[in-house]
């Protein structure tokens, strides 16, 4: 019998005692035992926070991100050992490719999220706030890595997944983790965190791992640690309220299972893709880890005069449906995870049944294909009807973790948004129709109750990842009932790991404690010019001041001639009155373009090619007459990987265009020109392709 370890303190250790029996969801035979009596699991947090911690902070965020995809690429390549011993869990293979190689997948999506931070142990966020009239005091926000450790208890559902979607973001950030998977399911978790370790891609300390009971554990945390709970919400409210947890103010996210609905609008007719479309959904939520995901639809909202053509479309459907062994060909919806919750189901399942009727289903009469049904966690999809969902509420209040799922009559969105809002806070709802001010009305209606919202119609179902797949670019979480928590998302997951601290000082200091320069902020004059220096040279903050350009009627005609742009404001003086301008006005692009002709140097170089413009900003008319100048500032540096040996090593430079009022007096005068020279008539922010000096 195998004897599933921990991995602490850079150590894989077998807990003290006989351990927990483990079981092979499938056949009920005893697979491994797993106990954690012994840990150490406030040395297990300290190791995390003194060896992991500095080891991840001292990495950028680009080493970060390069990290985490070289680990995917490395899982990737041993993914079908992981389907084998998922296997035991009662996935079959779509559910396993939703854990494991949705799993993966988030390493590669924040691997991705790397070139959306700067090439620093840290980032900042958002806009610079100007805090006084001239300019010489500004504030900003910079966010460093928490010193702590992330503690991620985590659901036996998706043993994988659920680990893999949480250790990619706070990896990112810099933090270290400790996971602690269920019990349940934890031999799949231990065989990919083993191969993690075995590949030596993470520093020391970055991943710990607790396959038995982690009971203890917060009493070790301190303030710069998360802990992020997925479960039952009863489960996560007791550890919400640990008073270690309130003592030291720790960061705590939970993401409970929830009561999730799926709405049919009422424009849509049996004849219609889109109802199809919804009961192909329902039964895939139904019975894809055969009703064990915490975004699973339980609650299915339908028009009143279609509930009998969902209830036989559904029936129809699920009947279909093959149980049994996921190694047998053409089963397509495999076990409960374990007997422990099949038993758990069945005692939820008899409470809703008090208060409606199942119309689908049989736990008694029901074929298993592979296996003995009687020794396996197997259980069919279970259908009720509620038709007073109003009156008769314990279908938004109890949840059974399985293939269970109640359908309920509504009459107008009004009530089907009612409805949705009963179930007191969801991971996810959805809602299929081919009419967007239905969606327009259900989306603003019920959004307050779910953290996503699924709009499905023919349009878009073809692509569409469905009703119950987080994403990692979109948050995952959910009010009320799913916790209140918040979890990926992109950027937005990483900074749960980041502390935001507000900083003042001048434009020049920022811009050093950033190393990314701030408008207003000293110049670097050289002799040589900007586009003559490799990436490596390249200062934050140098500059070129560039000769400037007197604006001629000529000009505007020219371009407009070249560009095809002949607006009115350009070309027809005649037109202008009830409007900002004295007279012709040159085009906005014109200027951009006309102060690249000033910035740029022409021969080869270092510059590659131009990469494009992150912002643009005309703040200032400019007409004929009247002169420009250029303040060229090198504003932030991006290193860049070669993608092979043939790349050229090379980063992105960004460069503040600042393009400015450089007439004469005399000439502003003359024109009767508002403001003062050195007034700042356009700015942009450009990007450059450079080349490194060293084939890096």
């Amino acid at each position: 019998m195998n004897t599933l370890n921990n991995y602490t303190c850079g150590e894989w250790v077998a807990g003290s005692g006989t351990g927990q029996e483990l079981f092979n969801a499938i056949t009920g035979d005893v697979i491994a035992t797993t106990s954690s009596k012994g840990v150490d699991f406030g040395r297990m947090c300290e190791y995390a926070r003194s060896v992991g911690g500095p080891k991840l902070r001292s990495m950028t965020f680009q080493e970060r991100g390069l990290m985490l995809k070289a680990l995917a690429l490395h899982l990737m390549t041993k993914k079908e050992e992981f389907y084998k011993v998922s296997w035991a869990t009662g996935a079959t293979r779509v559910d396993s490719w939703v854990d494991i190689e949705g799993g993966i997948g988030n390493l590669f999506a924040y691997a991705s999220l790397r070139r959306q931070f700067p090439n620093e142990t840290f980032c900042y966020d958002g806009d610079v706030a100007k805090l006084s009239k001239n300019n010489t005091f500004i504030g900003h926000h910079i966010c460093v890595p928490k010193e702590g450790v992330a503690i991620h208890i985590n659901a036996f559902n998706f043993p994988v997944w659920g680990m893999l979607e949480k250790v990619a973001v706070n990896w990112l950030a810099g933090v270290p983790a400790i996971v602690k998977p269920a019990t349940l399911t934890s031999f799949l978790t231990e065989a990919v965190v083993k191969e993690i370790i075995a590949s030596k891609i993470l520093p020391e300390g970055a991943l710990q791992l607790i396959c038995g009971s982690a009971n203890g554990i917060l009493e070790h945390v301190q303030s710069q640690d998360v802990v992020t709970f997925t479960g039952s919400a009863a489960t996560g409210k007791m550890l919400k309220a640990h008073p270690r947890l309130l003592e030291e103010s720790v960061s705590f996210n939970l993401e409970a299972d929830s009561l999730n609905c799926c709405v049919l609008g009422t424009d849509v007719t049996p004849a219609m893709p889109e109802f199809d479309i919804f009961i192909k959904e329902i039964a895939r939520e139904i019975t894809t880890k055969a009703g064990q995901k915490c975004t699973a639809i339980r609650r299915i909202i339908v028009p009143e005069n279609m509930v009998e053509d969902v209830h036989i479309a559904l029936g129809k459907r699920l009947a279909q449906t093959i149980i049994g062994d996921p190694n047998v060909e053409g089963v397509r919806m495999g076990s409960l995870a374990g007997l422990s919750q099949l038993k758990e189901v069945k005692e939820k399942v008899e409470l809703l049944s008090k208060s409606q009727k199942i119309i689908i289903g049989d736990f008694e009469k029901f074929e298993v294909k592979g296996a003995d049904k009687h020794k396996g966690a197997f259980m069919p999809p279970i259908i009720f009807l509620n038709e007073n969902p109003f009156k008769n509420t314990d279908c938004h209040n109890i949840e059974a973790f399985g293939p269970v799922s109640t359908i309920m009559p509504y009459k107008t969105i009004d009530e089907a948004i009612q409805l949705s809002k009963m179930g007191k806070g969801s991971l996810v709802s959805s809602i299929i129709t081919t009419d967007d001010k239905i969606a327009r009305m259900y989306v603003i209606g019920a959004a307050c109750m779910h953290g996503r919202i699924l709009v499905l119609n023919s349009d878009c179902a073809k692509e569409s990842t469905g009703h119950g797949s987080p994403m990692p670019m979109l948050v995952h979480g959910g009010p009320g009932r799913a916790g209140g928590g918040e979890e990926m998302g992109g950027k937005r997951g990483v900074f749960h790991y980041l502390q935001r601290t507000a900083i003042q000082g001048s434009p020049t200091t920022i811009t050093n404690i950033l190393n990314t320069y701030q408008y207003g902020g000293k110049y670097i004059i050289k002799d040589v010019h900007p586009f003559r220096q490799y990436f490596e040279d390249l200062e934050i903050g140098e500059t070129l001041i560039t000769p400037t350009h007197t604006v001629s009627e000529e000009d505007i005609i020219n371009f407009a001639n070249l560009s095809g742009d002949k607006f009115y404001a350009h070309m027809d003086a005649g037109s202008l009155e009830g409007t900002i301008f004295k007279r012709t006005v040159a085009h906005g692009y014109f200027i951009l373009s006309r102060a690249a002709g000033l910035f740029v140097d022409p021969p080869k170089g270092p510059v590659l090619l131009n990469y494009g413009i992150d912002e643009c900003r005309f703040t200032k008319p400019i007409y004929p007459g009247m002169t420009i100048g250029v303040r060229f500032t090198c504003k932030e540096k991006i290193d860049q990987e070669k993608k092979n040996d043939e790349d050229i090593a090379k980063g992105i430079v960004k460069w503040v265009v600042d393009i400015y009022d450089a007439s004469p007096q005399e000439a502003r005068d003359k024109l009767g020109v508002d403001g003062e020279t050195g007034d700042t008539v356009a700015i942009a922010t450009i990007l450059t392709m450079v080349k490194k000096k060293k084939d890096q």
